[in-house]
């Protein structure tokens, strides 16, 4: 996957985070600017200290909240190694949300110029994961409501050869099944991106997306009820 599109940018950077923006609403005004570079490094460390004997999961999070604290202290560096642990899948959940590389690219480059003034309203009363997906998923549905003719997914990962059969019915098939997962009902959407492709659980995606979790499986239902029927042809 690509690095979200902020590769040289220059992003303003407070000397330490101001006051909230809303999930999905624009960043605050700020003071100094900073030259933030986000780039895949497979050398990137998370300066987030290791227990021994954690689970990996456990682990995750507890960097995460590490690197929230020194951040909200002012630290660039912490906010940089926050942005390069969740930039992939802040991009990854855009590109099936809304089914548009460009509209995808744009959402990820708002949420994480965002980030910044936002952490300062985070009080960790849930993951910082779960905060986060719900300002790119509310980005993703403002983006949605502002343009009504979204485009079918393609994805670039699978490549046919010359008369491999298998590999251009297995692409035909993805192609279909992601048109379909972007011709869903926003609200039918997000659940099947948070749950079916991003392997959340019921609960945090319940809670990213601000819905009781019986909710959530009543719309996760009829998604994979309809695109059950979409895909019939490709059984």
């Amino acid at each position: 996957m690509s690095a979200l599109p902020v590769v040289g940018s220059t992003v303003s950077a407070p000397s330490s985070p101001q006051r909230a923006s809303e999930p999905g609403g624009p960043a605050s005004t700020v003071h100094r600017k900073a030259r933030i570079r986000v780039v895949h490094d497979d050398n990137d460390v998370d300066p987030a200290p290791v227990p021994r004997g954690s689970r990996p999961e456990r682990l995750d999070h507890q960097a995460d909240d590490w690197l929230v604290g020194k951040a909200q202290e002012g630290s660039l560096d912490a906010y940089e190694a926050l942005v390069r642990r969740h930039r992939d899948r802040i991009y990854r959940i855009a590109l099936r949300m809304l089914g548009n590389p460009d509209d995808a690219e744009d959402v990820a480059q708002e949420v994480v110029i965002q980030l910044w003034t936002a952490l300062a309203g985070f009080a960790g009363k849930s993951l910082f994961t779960t905060w986060l997906y719900r300002i790119v998923v509310n980005r993703c549905l403002a983006t949605i409501r502002r343009r009504r003719d979204d485009t079918p997914l393609t994805d670039p990962d699978i490549v046919s050869s010359p008369g491999a059969d298998v590999q251009v019915m297995a692409r035909n098939s993805l192609s279909a099944m992601l048109a379909a997962v972007t011709d869903l009902p926003p609200e039918q959407r997000a659940p099947v991106v948070l749950v079916d492709i991003e392997q959340l659980g019921y609960d945090e995606a319940a809670a990213v997306l601000g819905v009781s979790e019986p909710t959530l499986r009543g719309r996760l239902y009829r998604a994979r009820r309809r695109l059950a029927d979409t895909m019939r042809e490709w059984a």
